[in-house]
């Protein structure tokens, strides 16, 4: 069993590892980074955080488990999902079009907020965690860390369990997102700086993601109504 100390920084490795996967979110956050500047970025990465914050909440009141007795609500999530990031891939696009170089707050830097928080909130893969993963993060138990976390899971599964149930564990859980939306931008925003083409780069690839999980949402949803 981990010291509280231990239990603590397990959390921040988990909330860490889950934030950082190449993702939608993690692209708008890039985009919005070389765009408008760290503080673009760091709104972008708290619009995400918040919709955990409010999963988080559902789950301690037991709403988000009523989910499972609506089937109809994951497609519907897919398909609302999708339509949001195929609008907001437009967007990206125009960016990547006529943006040249770091433009640092510019424009409006909370729009990454708007953006992120409602493709959180429509993300089935995120609500898909908080009914499984997060329901475990407050019961008493063990957590294999590693075995949730994309990429790796196969790699390192088995290598960093903790015992679940535990305040430290859900503290250093949104402390590791919280470093995440702090650092990630900031090294973005300093490279935006240093280099002028990472800008467009960034919306285009922003854009290509974006257009990428939003057809395969609308796919995955479509298929799940037919």
């Amino acid at each position: 069993m981990l010291s509280a100390v231990g239990t603590l920084l397990a959390g921040v490795v988990f909330g860490i590892a889950l934030a950082a996967p190449p993702g939608p979110m993690n692209a708008i956050i890039a985009e919005e980074s070389v765009l408008r500047g760290w503080t673009a970025g760091f709104w972008a990465g708290l619009g995400a955080m918040l919709a955990d914050v409010v999963f988080f909440v559902l789950v301690l009141a037991g709403v988000v488990t009523l989910i499972d007795r609506y089937p109809a609500i994951r497609p519907a999530l897919y398909l609302l999902g999708g339509i949001l990031m195929l609008y907001f891939a437009l967007g990206a696009i125009e960016e990547a079009r006529h943006t040249a170089a770091f433009t640092d707050g510019e424009t409006d830097s909370t729009a990454g907020f708007r953006k992120t928080f409602a493709l959180s909130l429509t993300n089935p893969y995120q609500l898909g965690f908080w009914l499984t993963v997060g329901v475990g993060l407050l019961q008493p138990g063990t957590l294999d860390i590693f075995a949730h976390v994309p990429a790796i899971d196969s790699v390192l599964a088995g290598s960093l369990v903790v015992q679940t149930g535990s305040p430290e564990l859900l503290v250093g859980f949104f402390g590791g997102i919280a470093v995440w939306i702090v650092t990630y931008p900031a090294a973005l925003a300093a490279a935006g700086r240093r280099v002028d083409a990472l800008a467009p780069a960034i919306a285009a690839l922003s854009a290509v993601v974006l257009v990428g999980f939003g057809a395969l949402f609308l796919v995955v949803g479509t298929l799940a109504i037919v």
